[in-house]
This record gives structure tokens, sequence and C-alpha cells, in this order.
């Protein structure tokens, strides 16, 4: 788990990964298949051969292609377009212990910390109105949409893998959800999938908190680190500097013409 290979750790779900080759039957490119927004999805895509960029547009014309910011950018001189430009980061939980009083940080009054397991339905109005139409990761589509396409999968496992125990979700007094923290194992590697909150002063804050409690619950849990993905353009990128996490890259999301 702790192996590296060509700039990432190794998980226990390399052997899925997918590669595409050349009009000569080399090898240029491996990825992890998903969907992402609609378009068939090259996740975590590695450069492995000569000159994959031809072999990308002329193969996989509609595909969302998630790598370097090298690969990225010859695709947009191809005439790719950008889906999304993101940081990874990463905690270390043992070579830095989150405080012991995180797992229990306060939420505020009348708020209270629950466990990951309410249907989408419910957990759907706060994480939605958490990503308004001039948020940097709103989804386009319609409720609908958004709920079935993204919400959720995420929360039946189906696309980031399971919601760890360490999951949170916040609600009031009258047993709404107002915010949450899922975390998931993607891959065999522990992954923030989402942070949101209710907008409101109230909820000021609300994200770092639960977030502390949950990286609290996740050291407890006998975790050694978690990572999560962060739009360039996302201002929590600084929460999250000041959580401890840490940059460990930056990828381009495109699609390919």
């Amino acid at each position: 788990m702790d192996m590296i290979m060509q700039g990432r750790r190794v998980t226990e779900n390399d052997e899925q990964r997918h590669t595409l080759t050349n009009g000569q039957g080399v090898p240029v490119l491996t990825y992890l298949q998903g969907v992402r927004e609609g378009h068939p999805w090259a996740d975590l895509a590695e450069v492995v051969g000569p000159d994959p960029v031809g072999t990308i547009v002329s193969r996989m014309s509609g595909w969302a292609v998630s790598g370097s910011v090298e690969l990225g950018e010859q695709l947009l001189r191809r005439g790719a377009r950008v889906m999304r430009h993101a940081h990874e980061m990463r905690r270390d939980l043992v070579a830095c212990p989150p405080p012991v009083g995180w797992s229990s940080h306060a939420l505020g009054d009348g708020l209270r910390a629950v466990p990951c397991d309410r249907d989408a339905a419910a957990v759907f109005p706060a994480w939605r109105a958490a990503f308004p139409a001039d948020h940097p990761d709103h989804h386009r589509g319609s409720d609908e949409e958004a709920l079935d396409e993204l919400l959720t999968p995420m929360l039946a496992g189906s696309v980031l893998g399971p919601v760890l125990a360490c999951s949170a979700l916040v609600v009031d007094e009258t047993d709404r959800v107002v915010a949450g923290a899922i975390v998931t194992d993607r891959d065999g590697l522990p992954w923030v999938a989402d942070v949101f909150r209710q907008p409101g002063a109230r909820y000021a804050g609300l994200g770092a908190s639960l977030l502390r409690r949950v990286l609290g619950a996740a050291a407890a849990d006998g975790l050694t680190d978690i990572s999560l993905v962060v739009s360039d353009a996302n201002p929590a990128r600084r929460v999250y500097e000041k959580l401890g996490f840490q940059l460990t890259g930056t990828s381009l999301t495109v699609v390919v013409p």
C-alpha cells in the first residue's frame, strides 16, 4: 500500500486499470474507467508510452480524461475543453496526529453529528445548496440529474468506493441534514469524497469543524492518512491547508474533442 509507482501510490485495485494502445499495439496510456457527467471517464490516467495524445484524440473522442497538467495541456492544444483543474492534497494522520479534542469538536448550538447513513434524498437539499451556480463545483444539470448521477452513487459507494465509518452528517433540531463530510475507500485509499454545508451565517465554519471531527475519528479508526481533491478556484483549499492537508499533485480533467 505504500509503494510508489510513477508518482502515485499503488492501490489494491491496480489490476483493474485499462490500457490504451496505439496503432502498432504499443501501450501509451493506463487508466481507471468510470463515468463522469455523462462521459466515459479515464481517471488517474498515466502516460506509459510514446505520443499518447494522438491515440487519445483518435480513439477516445467524447471521453473525460483526468491526468497530469502536461497531458491535459497537450490535449487542450488538440481541441479538448477543461472540465476541472484540481489539486490533490493529503493529510498524514500518523506523523501529525489530529489533536485529541478534534473528535468531539463543537458544531454549534442545536447541531449534532450523526452517522452518514441517511438516504440520498434526505442529504440532497443541503448538498445541492452548498454548490450554487457560481461555485466551481456546481453541477449544471437538473436537481434530478445531480441527485441520481452524483450524490446517490457516491453515498451508495458505487463511484468513489464504500463510505467509511468516520464519515458524518450534521443535523439540526428538526433532524434535518445541514452538513456532511463523506469519506470513502477509493481503491484502498481513504478519500474525502465531499464536504458540504448549508449556506447561511449560522453554519459559517461548520464544514471545517465537521472535518476536524472526521479526521479525529479517522485516526481513532486506525487510518494512517487521508486524501482529497479540491478545485483550483475553490477557496476551501485554504481551510484544508489549515487542517494539515498538504499538496501532493495537480491534475487536469478535460473532455476529448
